[in-house]
């Protein structure tokens, strides 16, 4: 049994952050119900990466959303809106990231809800808030990525700010969606009363750099330097700190013993002698080691660096990944309704040994309508 199964979730969100969230409670065990209008369905069915689609529907918005249940519901319609009311009546959690004022019009905020059902949880996902001039302004991943000062962490300084590659202020955001439901759940358990949740893609995101904000903050004020050569990985940290090209791939070196490395690779760094040097002149001293690394496999390094406790590594793309053996893999086959099989990712969750696995993608557009009024409604 898994830790949340009984759980009914409502979930009103779309595209990432929210999905995400739900997603994760779902692999937990909660009986997630996504709201969907009819017929087109959530906007993230036809937001795909690589023109990749599963049946009508992106193969992105299948893994997001695998473990689901859709309900279609025309929250305009009258009816359609009160059968959504009677859902939030005997569920536990509802979530949605529509802008300001959108529940509020629809009669879906949270004191709406409280007075259907007063032990909901209800969490709200938005940009930056729902107060304030930047209240309604639209919350995209790239855009808070841009805005938060985290595309001046990756790259090197000459090449100006470099974004992620991935929708990692989405991805955070809905991890504290999560944690901020659960943490809900054991409120009102003890308060038997429903909870507000609310988080957003800026506050997300800027937690995620808590590194490197405490760090200008208490260091004067002073911004990041990210390094200017290939490999510099860490605007705050010092060499040998990077990944480093070698005759046939390339090495991670981690934090470590500068001159101890060097001896190692006997390398000359003796005029670096003094830690405080290993910052200040890091390129430098990333050149020279580079030159180095340059001459011999990256398994001869990996053997001998590893050997003398260096924390060091290859570094791999995703078909060196698929090869690697970690006793825990990470993938698994989920199949939508049509038997169309998609193999992804699993939840990185293990409870009392079980490695939580899934089999079930997304849902079709009201794929569950029938069974919901069954069940839950009736």
């Amino acid at each position: 049994m898994r830790p949340l199964e009984g759980v009914v979730v409502l979930e009103f969100c779309q595209f990432l952050a929210g999905p995400s969230a739900g997603l994760k409670l779902a692999d937990l065990g909660a009986r997630v119900i996504k709201i969907e209008r009819p017929v087109k369905g959530e906007a993230c069915r036809q937001l795909s990466i690589k023109d990749l689609f599963v049946d009508e529907n992106s193969l992105l918005f299948h893994t997001i959303n695998r473990n689901k249940d859709s309900f279609a519901a025309d929250l305009k319609n009258p009816d359609d809106l009160e059968l959504v009311k009677k859902l939030i009546a005997r569920a536990d959690i509802m979530t949605h990231n529509f802008r300001p004022g959108v529940m509020d019009k629809i009669g879906l905020a949270f004191a709406d809800a409280i007075a259907i059902n007063p032990k909901i949880i209800y969490g709200v996902v938005s940009g930056y808030g729902d107060e304030g001039p930047w209240a309604k302004k639209p919350g995209q991943d790239l855009l808070v990525q841009s805005l938060s000062g985290l595309a001046w962490l990756s790259g090197k300084k000459s090449q100006g700010p470099v974004p992620f590659g991935l929708s990692v202020a989405d991805i955070m955001c809905g991890n504290h969606l999560v944690q901020g439901l659960l943490a809900a759940l054991l409120k009102r358990a003890k308060t038997n009363k429903g909870v507000l949740v609310e988080v957003s893609l800026i506050e997300s995101i800027l937690d995620v750099q808590f590194e490197a904000i405490t760090s200008y903050l208490n260091d004067g004020g002073k911004l990041q330097e990210r390094g200017d050569v290939a490999g510099s990985a860490h605007a705050f940290l010092s060499a040998p700190y990077g990944v480093y090209k070698t005759q046939d791939g390339y090495l991670s070196l981690a934090m470590g013993d500068l001159m101890y490395i060097s001896e190692l690779l006997e390398v000359n760094l003796e005029k670096y002698r003094e830690k405080h040097l290993w910052f200040e002149f890091r390129d430098e001293i990333r050149v020279l080691l580079s030159d180095r690394l340059s001459q011999e496999t990256t398994d001869y390094w990996l053997q001998l660096l590893q050997e003398k406790g260096v924390w060091c590594g290859k570094v791999l793309n995703y078909q060196d990944l698929d090869q690697i053996d970690f006793s825990m893999p990470m993938k698994q086959t989920i199949e939508n309704s049509d038997h169309k099989k998609i193999v992804t990712t699993r939840s990185p969750i293990q409870l009392d040994g079980e490695i939580l696995t899934s089999r079930k993608a997304a849902p079709k557009v009201g794929e569950h309508n029938k069974i919901i009024l069954e069940t839950i409604i009736n």
